[in-house]
């Protein structure tokens, strides 16, 4: 139902209510039952054991999981107790799983705070009576009565209103509170902030008072409807999680296919199915690097800590990474780009501009300051945010001005009127009449206006107050002739300025290849004003308010999305139809917001930063990063935060992946040559997750390029391979797997006394194997040569690799542990051969960085 085309009378007939006395006590009780209690509904949950066991539908783990039954299942026939392989996969799968479930369920959270939101009493008159009641207990029909101060308890149609102002700033994004009238009848498709005779649940009276009929309660107000949004909106993987699913499945695939064609052959070649299961959970651990969801979650953690510090509270790890990728921020206005409080930023009399500081400047502000109703304590101005930005800018003191001038007469202002007038008493008897408003209405009371510099101000989106007065002998007793033949003084043109910060962070976007854009509730004409200030509005892009996009398809507003930059006047369902025309291009979009009106928007898009001093609780709730400060240039510089760690998380995973084609090199070619299985299951678990493992979380910090933010963004198709990643994998890891191919062979025909149990060679290749991909680490830390990048730049890259050195040590030296990881001790000579093999890596990277850069050079 379109309330606010209706007449209050109409609103009263089909509700079913009386404008004088409300419902009685047995029809709201009736009304209660069919409509439930004024309460936003909890979305329905799925258990703790469905959400945990959802964990486990990666690919990447149910392969895992296979290996490890498989595992089990070997050991159990062969009864020889060996299950550590299989407790091993369990453990690691088990804690990728709980990491997940920790980070579940944001949308309970913000259908949480919205009902923090709603008013816990309020105050209706049922059977003519005035009553207090719990506002849950609210129904269409009921008759409220709205104070200064009171939370709007549910959505109303207004039936009185005295000079009543709401403020809705959080609904609607604009700065100032929104004058409301019972009255006027507005068309069915008036934008929300110009419904000037309904008020919504979850706003709040500024001024004046009023009465209202109840039109919905629940979830069928317009925060319900917002809420209802939230829960239907699931936010999208980032492009990280996205490729690193990608890369699961081709690496669970292979795995799987390979241990397929392995066991064929073996059958073939009439080698015992025990036997090839073995060599087939080799081969799936070898070919899925287990550490490497712990191992990104890690760097993540990191970069979440190094966000705190620059004032970024991530509330959802993978968006640290997704906000590298972001190719379009979609900005509120209010609070977000601007300060949330009107400035004074020009003052005109008939003849121009005027400074402040100059004699007419004090005079029109001291003049303006007195005819405000604004209190000061110390250094707190209370009041309207229209008078509290004249009294701040003015240069004599509030109380010191009404203490030299008191005031002995009032004609209040009205939405009517549109204009305020005060008197007061000056020395000698006589009497100084202030007035103060919009402009057009003051100047039919004045001898003289300044219409051109009206117009010229409010052209640029200024909010313009007039200001006149005159001095008198006599006070004259009717408002009519107190407000006539007054003396102009001049124009005060203010507005919600833009944060300091934030054009030039506006700039570096562009320069990064991302499209900043304004999203927001306020005027168009105010919105573009702020929009070309900042350089988000030029050359070809356009304006368009809500209504016009109510009149646009999907498909329309997706073709034509980039003509815009600005979008006005605009509706939570706006919001996300515009985040989902971005997401169309295939753009990593990033919302910024604070109202409850930005959550929808901040669940849908790639990204949700939510303003951590201003923003709502439903705000942060549905975000995934909250930005401490407020500030619009935090985002770009956690857009830097984020570009850095996808850098370091592409090393982790290219040096992970070389690694384990090392892996599956060394066992699959040993399969091929009929040679005992080079590795065991335990040893590659180890490697995997410990001498892999701890460099690759040093690479998580390596620090970031100084260029970073010269680059275009990435694209959401681009993978991960990209740039020669794919094909430098491959090679790097079929150098590990030679190299320990080459220590097992050594091993098994020089040292080991019996070739069909070759320990030793075993032990060496597994030593290879180990410490080669902790040197190997090192090549991964730049492109450029590891003696220009300096060895010790990364001082926990060099402790991780002092780590895993000692650790792979232990494994062989102490008989405890060699005993579980079926190693040998190995002589002073074949730890030179080791140590030897293992240093071949950098070498050979080394002459690959220095002839790609000569062959760099020489294109140049």
């Amino acid at each position: 139902m379109e309330w606010q085309s209706l007449t209050k009378e109409d609103c009263a007939k089909k509700l079913g209510t009386n404008m004088k006395t409300g419902l009685s006590s047995g029809q709201a009780a009736e009304r209660l039952k069919k409509h439930g209690r004024n309460e936003l509904q909890q979305p329905k949950r799925r258990s703790l054991l469905l959400r945990f066991l959802a964990q486990f539908s990666d690919f990447m783990v149910i392969v895992l999981l296979i290996a490890a039954g498989i595992s089990f299942i070997t050991s159990f026939l062969e009864h020889n107790n060996d299950y550590i392989d299989s407790i091993i996969i369990l453990f690691i799968v088990t804690m990728n799983a709980i990491i997940g479930l920790v980070q579940e369920s944001r949308a309970e959270k913000a259908i949480e705070a919205l009902k923090k939101l709603s008013s816990p009493h309020a105050h209706v008159i049922r059977g003519g009576e005035e009553q207090r009641i719990s506002a849950s207990e609210l129904v269409p029909g009921d008759l409220v009565i709205l104070r200064e101060g009171d939370l709007v308890p549910a959505d109303l149609r207004l039936i009185e209103a005295v000079n009543l102002k709401a403020e809705e700033s959080a609904l609607t994004g604009e700065s100032l509170p929104s004058e409301k009238r019972a009255d006027c009848i507005c068309a069915a498709d008036t934008p929300l902030g110009d419904r000037y005779n309904l008020l919504y649940s979850t706003s709040s009276i500024a001024a004046g008072h009023g009465k209202g009929i109840v039109t919905a309660t629940g979830m069928d107000t317009h925060v319900g409807k917002i809420a209802h949004m939230i829960t239907n909106q699931s936010a999208p993987q980032t492009p990280l999680q996205k490729k690193l699913a990608q890369t699961g499945h081709w690496l669970g695939s292979g795995a799987l296919v390979i241990c397929l064609i392995i066991f064929i052959m073996g059958l073939f070649q009439h080698i015992p199915p025990i036997e090839m299961f073995l060599i087939s959970i080799s081969l799936a651990v070898a070919a899925i690097p287990e550490g490497l969801p712990a191992v990104v979650t890690i760097v993540l953690a990191i970069g979440v800590r190094r966000m705190a510090a620059n004032r970024g509270i991530v509330r959802r790890m993978p968006a640290v990474e997704a906000l590298g990728s972001a190719s379009v921020i979609c900005s509120d206005k209010t609070g977000t780009l601007t300060q949330n409080r009107m400035s004074v930023v020009e003052l005109r009399d008939a003849s121009g501009p005027v400074e402040i500081q100059t004699e007419k400047g004090r005079q029109i502000l001291d003049l303006a300051s007195l005819c405000c109703n604004c209190t000061v304590s110390g250094k707190t101005i209370h009041g309207d945010p229209t008078e509290v930005a004249i009294v701040a800018v003015a240069p004599t003191e509030k109380n010191r001005l009404d203490a030299q001038f008191p005031r002995i007469r009032e004609i209040p202002f009205s939405s009517e009127r549109k204009m305020m007038t005060t008197v007061h008493r000056l020395s000698g008897g006589r009497f100084r009449i202030i007035a103060k408003g919009a402009p057009d209405i003051l100047f039919t009371h004045c001898t003289s206006g300044a219409a051109r510099q009206n117009e010229e101000m409010a052209s640029r989106a200024l909010r313009v107050i007039g200001v006149a007065y005159r001095d008198v002998d006599v006070l004259p007793e009717k408002p009519e002739e107190i407000e006539q033949n007054l003396i102009f003084c001049g124009l005060i043109g203010m507005i919600d300025p833009p944060r300091p910060q934030v054009k030039s962070a506006v700039e570096l976007c562009k320069k990064a290849g991302i499209l900043p854009v304004m999203i927001t509730g306020d005027h168009a004409a105010t919105a573009a004003a702020i929009a070309k200030q900042l350089g988000i509005l030029e050359g070809k892009k356009r304006v368009i308010t809500g209504s016009a996009l109510d009149a646009l398809s999907q498909k329309e507003l997706e073709k034509n999305i980039y003509d815009y930059t600005v979008f006005a006047r605009v509706s939570p369902e706006h919001k996300v139809r515009i985040v989902k025309a971005f997401q169309a291009h295939g753009e990593v979009v990033a919302m910024t917001g604070d109202g409850v009106n930005d959550a929808p928007a901040l669940r849908a898009a790639d990204i949700g930063c939510a303003m951590g001093i201003s923003g709502t609780d439903v705000a942060k709730a549905a975000s995934d990063v909250i930005l401490t400060d407020d500030n619009f240039a935090t985002i770009v510089a956690a857009v830097r935060e984020g570009r850095g760690i996808y850098e370091n998380i592409k090393k982790t995973v290219h040096f992970l992946l070389s690694c384990n084609i090392g892996e599956i090199l060394t066992v699959f070619v040993g399969f091929l040559l009929r040679l005992p299985t080079p590795l065991l299951a335990i040893q590659l678990l180890w490697v995997n997750l410990v001498t892999d493992s701890l460099p690759a979380l040093a690479l998580g910090v390596e620090p970031i390029d100084k260029n970073i933010m010269n680059r275009k963004p990435l694209k959401l198709n681009e993978s991960i391979f990209s740039g020669g990643m794919g094909y430098n994998i491959i090679v790097e890891g079929c150098l590990i797997g030679t190299l320990s191919l080459l220590a097992y062979s050594i091993g098994r025909i020089y040292f080991d006394l019996d070739p069909s149990a070759p320990v030793i060679g075993r032990t060496m290749a597994f030593a290879v194997l180990s410490l080669s991909q902790v040197v190997h680490t090192f090549n991964m830390r730049s492109t450029r040569s590891i003696f220009e990048a300096g060895i010790f730049a990364n001082p926990k890259l060099v402790l991780a690799a002092i780590a895993c050195v000692a650790l792979q040590l232990a494994v062989i030296v102490i008989k405890p542990l060699s005993v579980i990881f079926k190693t040998s001790m190995l002589t002073g000579y074949q730890w030179l051969i080791v140590a030897s093999l293992s240093f071949i890596p950098l070498a050979v990277v080394e002459i690959e960085k220095a002839i790609t850069f000569r062959n760099s050079n020489h294109r140049l």
